[in-house]
């Protein structure tokens, strides 16, 4: 097969705006007033799935104060390891064998930035379970919400606040995706247009965004009511679904399945 790859890569940008969905331009105070009349929310959430660029945005949104209390989610999953392996290459003092995810990032955090977030959960499994898990977490520890940003990888910050309108629907999230991508046609095949710490090599950064498409359907075999009623209805335009079949015709193995030692009841 002969492949345009400058309109793969447009195909893969469409899928990554709509995945990555950030609802602010920036998390600056002044953004949050714009769009909440508030220049705080009262939690950020980054969760564990992201790559590790996240903890850098998470830092400058308390260096912001754009937040009134600040949660790292994330147990094990299928991102732990590649997360694991980045801050012990970069921090050697760190360990962070056998860590879940809300331990990484916080170790990142300390050792980089010298900076702690307020409370860890360390038992999700995935991005259903992220959210109900934080839930729990919230009324434990009688943490006011009425307005909280969720900063998840871009590949999955629609599905993670998909999930939040599901078990919170009183609570509208504030999407802010840890990253925005671009990809650009190089020689012979893809690149990223700029640098992006911790990111994912190409192959598996397309992985994952034909992996969502699929679980944000709300159909029998998606995520949403219709099917197996992990999040709220996603509506998912035909631009959308045409770049994802174009590209699902040019990396036919590339669609992410679902790994079953992740699943939960939800």
């Amino acid at each position: 097969m002969t492949v345009d790859w400058q309109q793969t890569a447009e195909h893969i940008n469409r899928l990554a705006r709509f995945c990555g969905v950030r609802d602010v331009s920036a998390l600056t105070r002044e953004e949050l007033q714009r769009a909440i009349g508030s220049p705080q929310a009262d939690v950020l959430v980054l969760f564990g799935g992201s790559i590790l660029w996240g903890g850098d945005v998470l830092a400058a949104a308390m260096g912001e104060r754009v937040a009134k209390k600040y949660i790292i989610v994330g147990g094990v999953g299928h991102t732990t390891q590649t997360l694991r392996d980045k801050v012990q290459g970069l921090y050697p003092q760190a360990s962070t064998a056998g860590q879940p995810e809300a331990r990484v990032f916080a170790a990142y955090l300390r050792e980089k930035f010298g900076l702690a977030a307020d409370y860890l959960e360390c038992r999700s499994t995935n991005c259903g379970n992220n959210i109900t898990h934080l839930l729990a977490l919230l009324d434990q520890e009688h943490i006011p919400c009425q307005s909280i940003i969720l900063c998840q990888d871009a590949t999955m910050q629609r599905r993670m606040a998909a999930g939040w309108e599901k078990y919170a629907p009183d609570v509208r999230p504030i999407s802010f995706a840890t990253y925005a991508a671009e990809a650009i046609p190089v020689e012979g095949g893809l690149g990223f247009a700029r640098e992006i710490p911790g990111m994912w090599d190409m192959e598996r950064y397309i992985s994952l965004l034909l992996g969502e498409i699929p679980r944000l359907a709300d159909n029998e075999t998606g995520y949403g009511p219709k099917g197996r009623g992990y999040i709220s209805h996603v509506d998912i335009s035909e631009e959308v679904s045409a770049a994802f079949e174009s590209l699902a015709r040019i990396f036919p193995d590339g669609v992410r399945t679902a790994n079953d030692k992740y699943a939960s009841a939800q």
